[in-house]
């Protein structure tokens, strides 16, 4: 049996490690690699530990945590008490992985112990361990290893591409072996007095291709520790959580606190280094715009400096020309940014990626509330042609002119679908049939609307231009209009999913009409249908909100797109049913969101299984989620936006 993976995450790098603190190199539960991870690429795809030759028993596991802390000994039985208790502590920081071991003797007697560290690195891109049978060509590609005094450094070359594992310790090892498989086994013999201890501390550090960052030396488990813990600190600091609602305040403090780990860097519009929230992690450990957007958006009111950000870097990589490949078009903002071997050689076409419908209008949506929610009318001086050209985009290339609605076609070498639900069957008739030819998507023509609004107002009030806005709200006003007759399915008293590309209503009932409420395109009277309508038992499991009403076809209880329930997802519904006055059925969604967190200690997952709770008293796991996900962190800041401590 695969022991799980804990996760240690830290900016841009992230290790997965079993329960005793070991990298196996292969998948565990959920289809997740173990290994140390940086910049897209595995930087240690073997870490594992042996005692006097033999793999130690697993006597306290890795618990989550910042800090992988385990305690093992050597395998015996009653009448063979272990010889040694090994003490195990693992941490992450920028680039870096660091280990201390400690080995205390239990015997009265002076004894020896061969402890041995099988390390290697494979550098594999994430996307070749994904499970999605593509492989990939890497012509040319030589991997090397180098004895060091104080360890090993292991190299990869593939033309000018270049990176490099350096694994040192102290005290040094006595000896690198090679083991015949490519990895490096570093041997200590430790003489321990009678009940005595040796300790050894390893480092890792990664240098993945076009790091030019000065090399630093990681620091020890306790003081990485320590590091993550006063910048966890920094990000729940200040903010008042409900007193009268203690397992919401918890969600929040947790949220904050993933999140705090989940910053990496970015550059913003003047070459500047701005922090901003990656995706999550295993998966997403980078910049995706719809991510990166909404995260901000739900954590606005406690911590804008996240907006302040996200909205320059996202400006610096906005698209200035057409691109077949990327899926760019002047004014588009980017969907996702890599790093990675494959992206940099173009063999995926995710470098700087634009298949994304949403990520341009939630780019603006973003903008006008960061600038009414903290009057920074300088940024939004500053953003002015960037705003311009996002909004040209949408009336152009987007298609809100020549079709009436935001619109997207299938990406043959990208994203099949380039909304939120972008999974390849995510939009679909109720009888899971998928839609075909170019598609526009309910929820991105609510946020277009709501953009079109809040850049009219900076036109207004900022940028001195009363002619742009007339014109803006002109259309929003039409967008409007025109989307309750060609949406709006009346033998349902529902919005369809979506417009097929000969204009049919994709008819299956789906969360998405939430996300409606929260942009504000429906009137008052479809509104609250549609909100009672999603707290319905087919909709509603009691955890949440279901992306797909259960009793159709198409519906799935583990599917990820077709009837899964998403944090982030209901965070966007329960903000619309506050908007437009449901104010107890907020408070359902927002008690079955919080609920949920308090079964797992606090902490909101990607996505959730959507068995109801009537059956299954606990939420169950969805088997591929990230674990750590920005827009789960704050889905709980969203909850308490949206209905306070009640």
């Amino acid at each position: 049996m695969t022991d799980r993976h804990h996760l240690l995450v830290h900016g841009e790098t992230f290790a997965a490690v079993g329960d005793g603190g070991d990298i196996s190199g292969v998948r565990g539960a959920g289809s997740s690699p173990d290994g140390l991870f940086t910049r897209d690429a595995r930087h240690l795809s073997r870490w594992q530990l042996t005692l006097d030759g033999a793999v130690p028993e697993t006597l306290s596991p890795v618990a989550d945590g910042d800090t992988a802390r385990c305690v093992l000994v050597p395998r015996g039985g009653r009448q063979e008490p272990p010889a040694h208790t090994l003490f195990r502590e693992q941490a992450v920081g920028d680039g870096s992985f660091v280990e201390s071991l400690r080995v205390t003797s239990n015997r009265p007697t002076a004894t020896t112990v061969r402890l041995a560290i099988t390390a290697d690195a494979d550098f594999t891109d994430q996307f070749e361990l994904r499970s999605d049978h593509r492989t990939y060509a890497k012509s040319g590609a030589v991997r090397s290893r180098q004895a060091l005094d104080h360890g090993v450094e292991f190299t990869y070359q593939r033309g000018e591409w270049r990176s490099c594992t350096t694994v040192t310790a102290e005290p040094a090892p006595d000896a690198v072996e090679e083991t015949g498989t490519g990895a490096r086994r570093l041997v200590w013999t430790l003489e321990l007095p009678p009940h005595g201890t040796a300790e050894l501390a390893l480092r890792v550090m990664a240098r993945p291709h076009g790091d030019k960052r000065a090399l630093r030396v990681p620091r020890s488990p306790a003081a990485l520790n320590e590091q993550l813990l006063a910048l966890e600190g920094e990000f729940v600091e200040g903010i008042s959580f409900p007193t009268g609602w203690p397992e919401l305040a918890a969600a929040c403090a947790r949220g904050l606190a993933d999140l705090a780990s989940l910053q990496i860097p970015a550059t913003g519009l003047d070459g500047e280094e701005v922090r901003v929230p990656a995706a999550g992690a295993p998966w997403f450990l980078t910049l995706l715009g719809r991510d990166a957007l909404l995260t901000s958006l739900f954590a606005l009111p406690y911590r804008p400096g996240l907006a302040a950000a996200t909205l320059p870097a996202l400006a610096a990589t906005q698209a200035t020309e057409t691109g077949a490949a990327a899926v760019a078009q002047p004014g588009k903002i980017v969907h996702e940014v890599r790093h990675g071997e494959l992206a940099h050689f173009g063999q995926v076409p995710y470098g700087r990626y634009y298949g994304s419908v949403d990520a341009t209008p939630l780019f603006l949506v973003l903008l006008g509330a960061y600038v009414d929610q903290t009057g920074d009318m300088e940024l939004a001086r500053r953003l002015e042609r960037h705003a311009r050209a996002a909004v040209a985009w949408m009336l152009d290339h987007g298609g809100l002119t020549s079709r009436g609605y935001l619109v997207y076609r299938a990406d043959r070498g990208g994203l099949a679908n380039q909304n939120w639900k972008d999974s390849p069957g995510a939009i679909c008739w109720s009888d899971g049939t998928r839609a075909s030819g170019p598609v526009m998507a309910a929820g991105a023509q609510g946020y277009a609307y709501d953009a079109l609004r809040r850049t009219a107002w900076l036109s207004r009030t900022v940028w001195e231009d009363e002619t742009y806005a007339a014109l803006l709200e002109q259309a929003a006003g039409d967008l409007r209009d025109r989307f309750q007759r060609d949406f709006w399915m009346p033998e349902r008293s529902f919005p369809a999913l979506a417009l097929d590309g000969e204009g049919r209503q994709v008819d299956a009932l789906a969360s998405d009409a939430g996300h409606l409420l929260w942009s504000g395109l429906l009137d008052k009277e479809y509104g609250e249908q549609v909100g009672r309508r999603l707290l319905e038992p087919d909709f509603f499991s009691g955890w949440g909100v279901r992306t797909l009403a259960a009793g159709q076809p198409a519906y799935h209880p583990l599917s990820y797109h077709r009837g899964s329930v998403w944090p982030h997802d209901n965070a966007l519904i329960t903000l619309g049913l506050a908007r437009y006055g449901l104010h107890d059925e907020a408070r359902t969604v927002a008690h079955a969101l919080v609920d949920a967190a308090t079964t797992t200690g606090h902490r909101l997952p990607e996505v959730l299984a959507g068995y109801g709770r009537e059956s299954h008293p606990e939420p169950v796991p969805y088997p591929h989620a990230c674990i750590r996900e920005s827009r789960s962190a704050t889905a709980p800041l969203a909850l308490l936006t949206a209905v306070g401590g009640a």
